[in-house]
């Protein structure tokens, strides 16, 4: 065999897609070699250039151990370069086989030692005990999310300025579209790589891909799994407006698309999938979104957690690929009823976003967020943040990124330390019968009271009677935690501040 069709085995690290081992195979020859588990393995093919290699050139894989085999399509990289990535789940032997229509990518087969994974990398996210999410390893993950949506379409620049941003905070999930945004005045500006072939002017081929624009965004990706971020990749969205018409693709045309994307970006660990940002503007039916979703089921063999996000209309989210809600509303008193009626986890990944732009879904107070981010979570939910201050370029973080000017991000951090220090099983919402409020509990062991925006100046609790607890007053706001002298049960009654935002933890005294 040639040079020319030689494979090449290559290991996928944070940093980047670096190679830290080559090796140069012929027929069924091999050497064993090590990769830590969640993290990218990477067949490298030399295949034809000619025609359309995209769609004329089938490639796939199947990765075995023990008695499991997942499946992997392969995607054209440019220059005759074919690929193939697959994150491998488990530890121990692993042994491959790829497939192709054409002889010279067909029957190559290696295999490698997947060994235990480092600190940092704990694997995808899943849905953890119903209602949560967790790592693959078992960690819990509490999302803390942030909106940001065209920031990979910027200049290079302002990327850095974006990622420079994110890593002085706790956000740990970013909102992100794959294609261009063009809305109002705030966001229309050309991106730095186009996703196919072809241009505005005389239209796209959608049937090839731009390898430049899916390397950009993979290696975004990968600076964002640096800083310990999960990406939900918004797949499809309104908001073209005409200015290139990237949405005006058909329904064979999106399938191509999703399954090239998932080839390339779905071995990376951080990757979820987010359909469509409100999907019910966009000209499809709910035949086509589900169409779309098998997709995903079909050639995602990671099952990565997957999601749809509304605008005036509500897909149905019992549909066994929807993992988690991911919900547009300002009105949270419905959250309880959502986990009682999916059984899943409820994200509102848009509530409105903190700023002082004239649009009304853009000017929310700080305070008002953060009285947001702890009111969806003492109801059993999660929440997403999003910035719009008026800038003098147009600048707004929930489109471009940039930098942070608003004062919940450090607030929402703290929420999340507090999230951090709750019982990692067990913990559920109980709602009063009475006022509708809500509060996180574990039966005898912890309570967390949260008292939004009003401001009494003192708290009646309802501890059990046979269990003593230690109290401490929180105040969102301030970022404080002042504990109460003495333990308490039963029907107790402290003083509080007389100002917004305070909530009370109760945890069992050892």
């Amino acid at each position: 065999m040639s040079v020319k069709y030689c494979l090449i085995l290559l290991f996928l690290s944070l940093p980047g897609f670096l190679a830290t081992a080559e090796n140069k195979l012929t027929g069924s020859n091999h050497k064993t070699n090590v990769i830590e588990q969640y993290s990218v393995f990477e067949i490298e093919l030399k295949g034809p250039a000619s025609g359309n290699p995209f769609t004329e050139v089938k490639l796939s894989a199947e990765f075995s151990h023990l008695n499991r085999t997942l499946f992997c399509e392969g995607f054209y990289d440019g220059e005759g370069i074919f690929r193939i990535r697959f994150m491998p789940d488990e530890q121990g032997d692993w042994s491959y086989i790829t497939k192709s229509n054409r002889k010279e990518l067909d029957a190559k087969n290696g295999s490698f030692v997947c060994s235990s994974n480092s600190d940092e990398n704990h694997g995808p996210v899943k849905v953890r005990n119903t209602y949560d999410f967790g790592y693959a390893d078992g960690t819990p993950f509490f999302p803390v999310g942030t909106t940001c949506y065209a920031w990979v379409h910027q200049p290079d620049k302002l990327v850095k300025q974006t990622l420079a941003a994110l890593a002085g905070t706790k956000f740990n999930k970013i909102r992100m579209t794959v294609m261009p945004k063009d809305y109002d005045v705030y966001i229309n500006n050309e991106p730095p790589f186009y996703p196919f072939e072809g241009s505005k002017e005389k239209g796209w081929d959608f049937s090839k891909p731009n390898p430049e624009f899916f390397r950009n965004f993979e290696e975004k990706i990968l600076e964002l799994q640096k800083l310990g971020i999960e990406a939900d990749i918004i797949l499809f969205h309104p908001y073209d407006n005409g200015h290139w018409n990237l949405d005006k693709i058909t329904r064979e045309q999106a399938e191509f698309y999703l399954r090239y994307l998932i080839a390339r970006i779905a071995s990376l660990r951080n990757v979820w999938w987010s359909m469509a940002n409100e999907y019910d503007i966009l000209e499809k039916t709910d035949e086509d979104w589900d169409r779309l979703f098998r997709v995903i089921q079909t050639y995602d063999p990671y099952s990565h957690l997957c999601s749809i996000h509304n605008g005036l209309g509500w897909y149905n989210h019992s549909k066994p690929w929807i993992t988690h809600l991911s919900i547009q509303t300002p009105y949270l008193q419905e959250i309880q009823n959502w986990r009682k009626l999916y059984n899943k986890p409820v994200i509102i990944d848009e509530c409105i976003y903190e700023g002082n732009i004239p649009n009304d879904w853009g000017n929310l107070t700080p305070q008002e967020m953060v009285n947001r981010f702890w009111i969806a979570w003492c109801r059993g939910a999660y929440c997403t943040h999003g910035e719009t201050y008026i800038h003098p370029e147009n600048i707004l973080w929930w489109s471009k990124g940039g930098t942070l000017y608003g004062k919940s991000p450090e607030r929402i951090g703290f929420l999340y330390k507090i999230m951090t220090e709750t019982p990692e099983e067990g913990v559920y919402p109980f709602q009063n019968a009475w006022n509708k409020e809500t509060y996180l509990i574990k039966d005898n062991e912890f309570f967390l009271y949260y008292y939004r925006n009003s401001q009494q100046a003192k708290a009646r609790l309802n501890l059990p009677e046979d269990v003593k607890f230690k109290l401490e007053i929180i105040d969102a706001w301030n970022m404080s935690i002042k504990p109460v002298t003495g333990e308490y049960s039963g029907l107790t009654e402290i003083s509080l501040p007389g100002i917004p935002y305070i909530a009370v933890r109760a945890v069992r005294a050892k």
